[in-house]
């Protein structure tokens, strides 16, 4: 007697954005089918979309994320590079000014990709995609779950039509982003809700395009200002980075009480007067504005504690935004979407996409990126006045203490400065900034005096029409 061939096995993700797509890429050689649910209609080249309101903004993945998202596609980094992208290495091609002072630009470290978000995106989905197993639904509403507190079975949908279907699926995925229903559709299932915290600043944040003075469109640093918490007023920061086609995306950003505004001819005074340094504002007098100024202010730290939870459904699994979304100007939020993706992928691959308590396995190993991301969001953001109902923990206080005589010291040592760079690329565990040597070199404090200005080279300036 011939044996029954098993069912096909098939795969449902929430959202197509950057983290829905690497979870689709993640999957698809595990299922025999992978369906992407997303509300718009996704574009086939580098263009903007309704559902992504961000890619206006600034964006750059660090090289842990990069890492995880070869693994997950080989050769995309290469592919990225070709479209455009910009590889800049950390702390070489940047220019910082901490609340400390400026640091240094040491030997390579780690790096970041540097792209418009929509070509990131593009680049991406076209690789993913490109995989036969992997289809998407366009514009396809989201409903809700189907299953029970045990198990998903599939997520109830509405197409384009109006015609309400039931995608049944091994496996669900969500990521559909900060606008996610998952807590809600959980206690439809008959689970509690899942502990959350939020941390708001209130921050805005606006962002100008802009084609670079022409001799500086290639090879120019990224420029960073960031703002001192010490001081108990609002935060203000600026970045200027350097992406494809010789273009330079500029976000600048307030807390509340300090928020930029989307005139134009407010822009560049906000860079140059209100920003702890002129910086930014200067470099902007020598280039040419290509759009209009974007602002958003859906910037509110949020963790939903779902790997608390005492009981979880089998098939069915919250990653990205919809699972921790975190401040932007920390810009850890495509990294942590690619390395939870990876995490999924190794664990089903290990056990099976059917095995029970899959997902529960996998929500507890993403608290681990999730987590990483999360404390150094709100190391800094919780001491901003109103970021929270009670104000900064015991612990929270600590901790910041300790991280600001990090920094502090890495303005002047190299090696500090690159056991910080270590974490925040999120390429090692925030435990190796305990270890006796750090410890020793962040009670001596910085090798190296204060530096008096922005170590931008003669070249650079002149470059930018500053000299």
């Amino acid at each position: 007697m011939s044996e029954r061939p098993s069912p096909a096995r098939a795969a449902v993700v929430l959202g197509g954005s950057h983290t829905g797509m690497l979870v689709a890429g993640a999957l698809a050689g595990l299922a025999d089918r992978v369906v992407v649910v997303e509300r718009d209609e996704l574009p086939a080249a580098p263009e903007p979309r309704r559902g992504l309101p961000q890619a206006r903004h600034a964006h750059m993945l660090w090289s842990g994320g990069v890492r995880a998202m070869e693994e997950l596609l080989p050769g995309i980094t290469a592919a990225l590079l070709d479209a455009g992208a910009r590889r800049a290495p950390v702390t070489t091609d940047m220019v910082v000014l901490s609340a400390h002072g400026w640091f240094r630009r040491w030997p390579e470290s780690h790096h970041v990709l540097l792209a418009g978000r929509d070509l990131l995106d593009a680049t991406v989905r076209a690789r993913v995609l490109a995989d036969g197993h992997v289809e998407v639904a366009g514009a396809t509403e989201v409903l809700g779950l189907t299953g029970g507190a045990e198990a998903v079975t599939g997520v109830r949908v509405r197409d384009r039509d109006g015609r309400e279907r039931t995608v049944e699926a091994d496996l669900v995925v969500d990521a559909t982003g900060r606008g996610s229903a998952a807590a809600r559709w959980l206690t439809a299932l008959g689970l509690p809700a899942p502990e959350r915290r939020e941390v708001d600043t209130g921050l805005a944040y606006a962002s100008r395009l802009y084609l670079a003075p022409e001799q500086a469109r290639a090879g120019f640093p990224v420029i960073n200002v960031q703002p001192d918490p010490r001081d108990g007023g609002p935060g203000r920061a600026g970045f200027l980075l350097p992406i494809e086609n010789g273009r330079w995306i500029v976000t600048l950003n307030g807390t509340r009480g300090a928020e930029p505004t989307s005139s134009a001819d407010d822009f560049v005074p906000f860079a140059r007067e209100r920003l702890r340094h002129p910086l930014i504002g200067d470099l902007l007098a020598g280039a040419e504005p290509l759009s209009d100024v974007a602002v958003t202010r859906a910037t509110v730290n949020r963790r939903h504690f779902y790997e608390r939870m005492p009981a979880w459904p089998d098939n069915f699994t919250i990653l990205g935004d919809a699972l921790a979304a975190y401040n932007p100007v920390y810009g850890h939020g495509l990294a942590v979407g690619a390395q939870s993706a990876l995490l999924l992928r190794d664990l089903a691959r290990r056990h099976g996409l059917r095995a029970p308590g899959l997902s529960r396995r996998v929500q507890k190993a993403v608290a681990r990126p999730v987590g990483a991301a999360w404390d150094l969001a709100i190391g800094q953001d919780v001491f901003y006045p109103g970021a929270t109902e009670n104000g900064p923990t015991a612990r929270d206080r600590i901790v910041a203490a300790y991280v600001s005589r990090l920094m502090h010291t890495a303005t002047g040592n190299g090696r500090i400065a690159r056991r910080v760079t270590d974490v925040t690329s999120l390429e090692r565990r925030a435990e190796v900034l305990l270890t006796p040597s750090v410890l020793l070199a962040a009670l001596a404090g910085p090798l190296k005096p204060a530096l008096p200005g922005p170590p931008l080279t003669a070249e650079e300036l002149k470059r930018a029409g500053l000299q």
